[in-house]
């Protein structure tokens, strides 16, 4: 009816509507009113939450327990129809060339037959199979069943692959679809199977830009992962993404973090140069030196006290990324294989391998012999353990090291196939926490000496003289490692002497013009001001940074003794100032302190 003519219009008005079309192709979308198919999920969902509540499945973390109730408990019938060109078309067979009144659930044409036949239609009925395809979903929760042989296997024995490889073990994925897939699988899995997919379902966060907010084309904050690896390398990515997640918390992504892994892979390749490079070049029989095992406690007990201490360490990391990794944090276990290589092993032990392998610091064949053991031995198991976190430099570095002669062990091809350095839970490697102890002093000492030099901005090619003074026990090993001492702190070897404490000796150092560092209880190390600076120049300086810091101070002092200032001036602006006068003065404090410890101080 025309309701202008039937005068029924009161007014007309142009009205702009928003019309949906489709993102791909341009059309318009119409809403349009049809048939759906629906799966009953009751039973399965109540099938899921128990499978948590009994323990059958551990979600980690654990807080997304509730998140899986919450969907769970409050489940609908689910909708799987889709009208789409691709998937799995829905299993329903309509009887007739028309009409979907009769129908039949089957697996195929010819069970849909035999169904048709059992209801009483004629043996050469029409059939027609439904056109609408399941849901994305639905297909996706058949996955851990229908890969390995579901359902043609499911009667084929223990050796079918149905029977080998489900159900599985871990399930790793987003914590955005916890429902939409991961609680689909193990409502069809228990359901179709009558057992649970997987035990264990991790959840990590997702990868957001490096301000925390979601990567959006619309924002023009997505990285191409393309694009980062040609410029990066994999396994910077790699190793970016999962140490930098904590199960269950987004990932902020920034490029700084992927070119500082970056460098640790370089660090890692340089590692490996040196010791393949140099501390095994020329060697003849490098192949006894290949790992087939851990480091017994006969031998252990053999090395000197770095050697220990760095065994001791790499056992104990070890333990540790085990029990990280087997506790599904990734992230944590990733970083102490870093720290480890970058701080200790490349900074501490390679550093005092090179005053045994070098015969201008020291190095003997003896000693060579143990490094070169220990060299190979730690960054080998180093690799096994990072390999899971950056393969492909991990497996190209591995070949570089010596391969296992011994003919009672299987030696892997790849780094992939070799075992995990930890192979016995409930037998540990060897440690020793005194020589841990022992070794940590050796590097306080260090430290405190190159802090020294620092401080009185001793030259960095300067060799300076040193006297040590340590208990009984302390004073034995830095005997042994004094060539080690005298590399790592830049001293001048024919003038460091290492006194027990109490001796005669030792008092005399106390009367002598030097600088005394106190290590820690037990140890104490004597500089001599001549050998550090020239008192003069030292003096000079000094007094020239004293007099720039007075005038500073007078003039800072001055504007906060003006009442002027002080009531007029904004309050952060005048609690700034104060902060500044406070640094100023203790600055001064600390030249003057150093101008009377100087020699022939006025």
């Amino acid at each position: 009816m025309d309701m202008e003519a039937g005068d029924l219009t009161i007014k007309v008005e142009p009205h702009t509507q928003r019309i949906p079309r489709s993102q791909r192709g341009g059309d318009i979308i119409e809403p349009l009113v049809s048939s759906q198919w629906f799966v009953r999920t009751e039973g399965m969902g109540a099938k899921a939450l128990k499978a948590v509540e009994d323990g059958d499945i551990r979600i980690v973390p654990p807080r997304f327990n509730k998140e899986w109730n919450n969907w769970l408990d409050d489940i609908r019938d689910w909708c799987v129809s889709r009208q789409l060109w691709w998937g799995h078309r829905i299993p329903v067979w309509y009887i007739g060339e028309t009409g979907e009144e009769d129908y039949v659930v089957a697996r195929n044409d010819d069970e849909a037959r035999e169904k048709a036949i059992e209801k009483g239609f004629p043996a050469d009925v029409t059939l027609r199979q439904e056109e609408d395809v399941l849901d994305t979903w639905f297909s996706s929760g058949l996955w851990p069943f229908a890969t390995v042989g579901w359902p043609q296997e499911e009667n084929a024995g223990e050796d079918s692959d149905l029977a080998r490889f489900y159900p599985a073990s871990c399930l790793e994925t987003g914590y955005d679809i916890i429902f939409f897939w991961v609680a689909r699988m193990v409502m069809m899995g228990l359901e179709l199977t009558g057992e649970s997919p997987f035990n264990t379902i991790y959840l990590h966060g997702l990868v957001r830009a490096a301000d925390g907010t979601k990567m959006s084309k619309t924002k023009g904050n997505v990285l191409d992962p393309l694009d980062t690896v040609a410029k990066y390398g994999a396994d910077s990515l790699r190793y970016s993404l999962v140490t930098g997640v904590t199960p269950g918390q987004d990932i902020p992504l920034n490029m700084e973090k992927i070119e500082a892994n970056r460098n640790f892979a370089n660090k890692l390749w340089n590692c490996c140069k040196f010791v393949c490079g140099n501390a095994l070049n020329g060697m003849d029989e490098k192949e006894e030196l290949g790992v087939d095992g851990p480091i017994g406690k006969e031998e252990f007990d053999s090395f000197p006290l770095p050697e220990r201490y760095i065994i001791s360490e790499c056992h104990t990391l070890v333990a540790r990324v085990t029990e990280q990794i087997e506790n599904y944090q990734m992230g944590t276990a990733g970083s102490l294989v870093y720290v480890f290589l970058w701080d200790q092993f490349a900074d501490w032990y390679i550093e005092i391998s090179k005053t045994r392998l070098y015969e201008g610091l020291g190095g003997s064949d003896a000693q060579a012999k143990i490094a070169r053991r220990v060299l190979v031995y730690v960054l080998d198991t180093s690799l096994r353990l990072l390999h899971p976190y950056m393969p492909y430099v991990t497996e190209q570095l591995w070949h570089h090291l010596p391969r296992s002669q011994n003919k009672n062990v299987d030696a892997p091809h790849s780094l992939m196939l070799a075992d995990w350095p930890q192979m016995d839970d409930d037998e540990g490697l060897v440690t020793s926490k005194e020589a841990v102890s022992t070794f940590e002093c050796f590097q306080a000492l260090t430290r405190s000496i190159r802090n020294a030099r620092a401080e009185y901005n001793v030259e960095p090619g300067k060799r300076i003289s040193a006297v040590v003074v340590a208990s009984v026990e302390l004073k034995d090993e830095i005997e042994k490692e004094i060539n080690a001492l005298v590399s790592l702190a830049k001293l001048d070897g024919e003038k460091v002497a290492i006194y027990e404490s109490g001796s005669d000796e030792a008092k005399a150092a106390l009367e002598d013009d030097s600088v005394q560092l106190v290590v820690q209880d037990g140890i104490e190390v004597f500089l001599p001001l001549s050998g550090l600076i020239d008192p003069e120049k030292e003096r000079q300086r000094l007094e020239k940074q004293a007099g720039k810091l007075k005038q500073e101070i007078a003039k800072l002092s001055g504007r906060l003794q003006s009442k002027g200032f002080v009531d007029k001036a904004p309050a952060a602006v005048v609690e700034k100032a104060r902060t500044e006068l406070a640094e100023l003065e203790n600055q001064a404090a600390k030249i003057n302190a150093s101008l009377k410890g100087l020699p022939n101080s006025k």
